[in-house]
């Protein structure tokens, strides 16, 4: 009887440990970036939103780069969001209380995508907040918006343009 189930343990493990080593085997990361201008006559302590141009998603050629399919598509979660400040190049990131991003598409509702609170960074690139939410029905179409609030804590002298580095990771079934 122990012999039995150390055998049934064994083949369990193995099969879980496969299932996992598959769906490394079928994942895959696609990037995306947008950019965002924070105006310099938002005002300070006060949520303010910025609407982005739609972000091209590029998904199906990915998918084809890739050998899979939209169709085939079973997970996509965000991976990391780096907002970096391109404009002006000396510009660093103390004059931001937080920052929220949310992501929409014209078939689906508007959800969260990352954020942070609480800003104390004193460098010109942050790493947001990730949710844990699928963004299938996003990454599969055609294209997408990102809408950005953010909170000032300082009042700016001049715009500032901030680069959102988008990561996303892809897990698709073999057939």
């Amino acid at each position: 009887m122990k012999s039995k189930l150390i055998v049934l343990t064994l083949l369990l493990s193995v099969f879980l440990t496969s299932c996992s080593a598959v769906d490394d085997l079928l994942s895959f990361n696609i990037s995306n970036s947008a950019s965002i201008k924070i105006q310099s006559t938002f005002p300070v302590n006060l949520p303010s939103e910025i609407l982005t141009p739609d972000v091209t998603t590029n998904s199906s050629a990915e998918f084809q780069n890739n050998k899979t399919k939209a169709s085939l598509v079973k997970d996509v979660k965000i991976r990391s969001l780096k907002l970096t400040i391109s404009d002006p190049s000396d510009k660093t990131f103390t004059f931001l209380k937080s920052v929220h991003l949310y992501i929409s598409t014209s078939d689906s509702d508007e959800i969260e995508l990352a954020y942070m609170d609480n800003i104390s960074a004193t460098t010109n690139t942050i790493d947001l907040i990730c949710t844990d939410t699928r963004l299938d029905q996003y990454i599969k179409a055609d294209k997408y918006k990102i809408r950005t609030k953010v909170t000032l804590k300082e009042t700016l002298t001049k715009d500032v343009t901030v680069k959102a580095d988008m990561k996303f990771r892809v897990t698709a079934d073999p057939f």
